[in-house]
Formats: structure tokens, C-alpha cells, sequence
């Protein structure tokens, strides 16, 4: 074997087993015990309040849960006060790689310009506002350039700061929908293909797939239906065929990932609900009929309500086509989510952060509770459900996930909000705590 041929060989094995590392991998905590006490704690399973909330942290992990719970000796006590316990809140819908900018056309240049290495710096900035927030996992659902895999090796080898993160590399789509990020004229730059994740035929589809996996992906995300921020492609059509959806999901499914559907309309919704997708990512204009085939068949609506509801505050300063597929969109998303919350049909929370600023994620929480669903309801929405969403493998039901919820053995995600949330919703937007894996990045100082 030539020296160029074992160096990629080596190349490709570390990218590998870099890929298949756990999303659990965090800096090293303080070898010192950690109790944590408040005046509450929320039990994600069963969206119930306690008082006098205990949790005892070591090596990264909760040993002891509950006044009850066996105290080390030499532990470290952070009394938190008037304050609630609860499990790290997970986002199931960011873009860390960038920030939308309120001048369209600026940020297009901007994006333009920026070499990659410049715009990772700018997703380290973006994953650590996350993590003050309170945001202790993502799901990160397309980036260009592998910025979102690389930011999640380098938050994984402490690096730099973050949440735990599960990547889809590349969104995948036709050319000319919502995923071909290339508009550029043709003889400017190449067209995009599959390994950008855009393709024709089932074919070129399942290449897609195998390529964001080969380079990292621990989720596939794909785009059923064209985009409200994207120039050229209707909001609610179909971008690709059923044969094409189908080539996506069965590949995805025969190695293990779950599969994400950006659907805006309601055709598109179907068709990807036929193929076997795992969650519909906005739903903004589904219908009911579709809404309960999603209940029966255990698909999650991930609805995204405060970017919809950020782009509506926001379209007077987007071009025209946009601002009207905004304004649409805001309109609509909050009223699918009524439904599907009458409905029953299974919820996890996600916000489409950097359609607005990384950091406000909390802000989702108020849409949620204000469209019908109980501050409990919410909270386990952004907890429990969103790890069983995030963890496990295609029809797998109860995953043991390993954040999500405060019980022994599981990873030490957890925070602390003032007051009791389940009263008033907004403490989400204010935590006075944040540790994950057992290092503290806000408070207890």
C-alpha cells in the first residue's frame, strides 16, 4: 500500500470511529461528588412536580435521586433554593452551522464569503450560547461543509463548549428544492449532487444517504417539500417523488438512522409518512386526516412554532416571494399545532434555531403552552419525549435513552429553572443552572 493510500485509509478509519463515538462523550467532570438540592424537581415521565428535589452526581453520572439518596461524604452541596430541578432540555431541530440575517441579501453574502474554518467559529459561539441556555442535546438537521460534525467532535474532545449533539451532515433533496443550497449560476460554480445531498432518482438518493452516514451522520434529514426562506421552490409541493422518499428512508433505516422530514405541505407529509419516516419536522399546514395517521403510525410532529412565528415578526425585511410564504406560514403553523395537540399525537420539541438567534430556544415554550399544551405536556415534550425521538432505532418503543430524564445511571444533564415552571412557563427562558455530564457551565458557583 503507497504512503497516500494508508494515510486516507487512516484518514477515513479515524473519521469512523469518530462517527461512532457516543454522543455521551463530554470533558471530564470533578472527581468530587455533587448534590444538588431545590425546593423541586420535575419527573419527566410522568410530568409531575415533587418538593425538596435531591440529585447526586458523580463521575459524570446521577448515583442518587431523592431526599432518600445516599450521600457521599465528601460531596459538594449546591443548594439552589426556590428553584426546580429538571432533566437538560433537548432541542430536536437546530442548524448550528449559521444564523439567519435579517438583511436577506447581506447574509447571503456573508455565507458567500465565509470559508468554512471562519464559519465554525461562529457555530462554536452559537453551541455555547445553546448550552447556557439550558439546551444540554441537539439534533442538529443539515449544515453545509460538515461544519455540525466537526463542531460535534470537537465538543466530544472538549474542545470548546456545547451541547451533545446528533448531526445529519447535508439535508437531502432535489435539485432546486429546499436542500440544493447552490444558487450560484451554473457557471460559476458546479451544481451541487449527492454528496451535498442533492439528487434525481432513487439511485442518486440512496448515494446521498451513504454519503452524510460515511462522513458522520447519526440522523438522515430530507426535504419533502420547499422551504419558507428559500427563494425559487413552493412552500407546499412536493420535491420528490414517492420512489425517491422511499430510497431515503428504507436506506436510512437498513443502517440504523432515523430519518427526518422537513414538510411544510400536506401532500409531501403523506408521502413521507408512506415511506416511513421517523418524525415531520414544521407541519405547518398538515390536516387532520394526516395529523392522525401520524398519531397511529407513532410519527413525531416536531413543530417549530417560534421560528414560524419569528419569520411572520420578520418578512417585512425579506424579498417578496419569501415574505409571503412567511407570512403564510405564521398564520397556519399555530393552528396545525392545536390540532395536533387535541389530537394526541406525539410531540418533541424543536425550534429550527438559526431561523432566529441561537439561545432563545426557551422561547418555544410559551407558543406551546399558548396553542393548548399543559407546561407539563411542554416540559416533557423537550425532555423525555424528545430523547425517545432523538435515542434509539426506527419502531423501537420506551427507549432507555441516556438523557432526557433524572434516574440513576443516566448521564448528569441537568437544571435548574427559579420558581416552579409548571406555573410559569418562562422560567425555561432563564435557568439558573446548567450542567452536563456532571461539569457545571452556569451556576453553583
Amino acid at each position: 500500500m503507497s504512503i497516500r493510500a494508508l494515510s486516507i485509509s487512516l484518514a477515513c478509519c479515524t473519521l469512523s470511529l469518530a462517527s461512532l463515538a457516543s454522543a455521551a462523550n463530554t470533558p471530564p467532570p470533578a472527581s468530587v461528588p455533587v448534590v444538588l438540592k431545590a425546593a423541586h424537581i420535575f419527573d419527566a415521565v410522568s410530568g409531575k412536580l415533587a418538593d425538596h428535589g435531591v440529585v447526586v452526581v458523580q463521575e459524570g453520572l446521577i448515583t442518587g435521586i431523592g431526599p432518600d439518596a445516599k450521600i457521599p461524604a465528601n460531596a459538594r452541596v449546591i443548594d439552589l433554593g426556590d428553584a426546580t430541578l429538571m432533566p437538560g432540555m433537548i432541542d430536536s431541530h437546530v442548524h448550528m452551522d449559521g444564523e439567519f440575517h435579517e438583511d436577506y441579501y447581506k447574509g447571503f453574502f456573508e455565507d458567500l464569503m465565509r470559508f468554512p474554518a471562519e464559519q465554525a467559529l461562529y457555530a462554536a459561539k452559537y453551541a455555547k450560547e445553546t448550552l447556557e441556555a439550558g439546551f444540554t442535546s441537539v439534533r442538529d438537521v443539515g449544515s453545509t461543509d460538515f461544519i455540525a460534525v466537526s463542531l460535534k467532535h470537537a465538543i466530544d474532545d472538549g474542545v470548546t463548549e456545547g451541547p451533545r449533539m446528533i448531526v445529519s451532515n447535508y439535508a437531502i433533496g432535489s435539485t432546486g428544492g429546499h436542500a440544493d443550497g447552490q444558487d450560484l449560476l451554473p457557471t460559476m460554480a458546479p451544481p451541487y449532487g449527492p454528496l451535498q445531498g442533492v439528487c434525481n432518482g432513487p439511485d442518486e438518493c440512496r448515494a446521498a444517504v451513504r454519503y452524510q452516514m460515511k462522513y458522520g451522520a447519526g440522523v438522515i434529514k430530507f426535504m419533502p417539500s420547499g422551504g419558507v426562506l428559500s427563494l425559487k421552490d413552493p412552500v407546499d409541493v412536493p420535491e420528490l417523488t414517492q420512489a425517491e422518499m422511499d430510497a431515503i428512508v428504507s436506506e436510512a433505516h437498513a443502517w440504523h438512522r432515523k430519518v427526518a422530514a422537513h414538510c411544510h405541505g400536506d401532500l409531501a407529509a403523506k408521502m413521507a409518512i408512506q415511506a416511513g419516516v421517523d418524525s415531520i419536522e414544521h407541519g405547518t399546514f398538515l390536516q387532520d386526516d394526516t395529523l392522525k395517521l401520524m398519531k397511529e403510525k407513532g410519527v413525531y410532529l416536531v413543530p417549530t412554532l417560534y421560528a414560524s412565528y419569528w419569520v411572520g415578526q420578520k418578512a417585512d425585511t425579506y424579498p417578496k416571494p419569501v415574505h409571503d410564504k412567511a407570512l403564510a406560514a405564521a398564520a397556519q403553523s399555530q393552528i396545525m399545532f392545536q390540532h395536533a395537540v387535541k389530537l394526541g399525537v406525539p410531540i418533541a420539541f424543536g425550534t429550527d434555531s438559526a431561523v432566529e438567534p441561537h439561545g432563545l430556544d426557551a422561547q418555544e415554550f410559551w407558543l406551546m403552552t399558548k396553542n393548548g399544551m399543559s407546561p407539563a405536556d411542554a416540559l416533557m415534550a423537550a425532555t423525555h419525549a424528545a430523547a425517545q425521538l432523538l435515542y434509539g432505532e426506527h419502531g423501537q418503543k420506551n427507549v432507555d435513552a441516556p438523557v432526557g430524564t433524572l434516574q440513576v445511571g443516566k448521564y448528569a444533564d441537568i437544571i435548574a429553572l427559579p420558581g416552579d415552571p409548571l406555573k410559569d412557563i418562562h422560567a425555561t427562558e432563564h435557568p439558573l443552572f446548567v450542567m452536563k455530564g456532571g461539569v457545571i457551565y452556569v451556576g453553583g458557583k
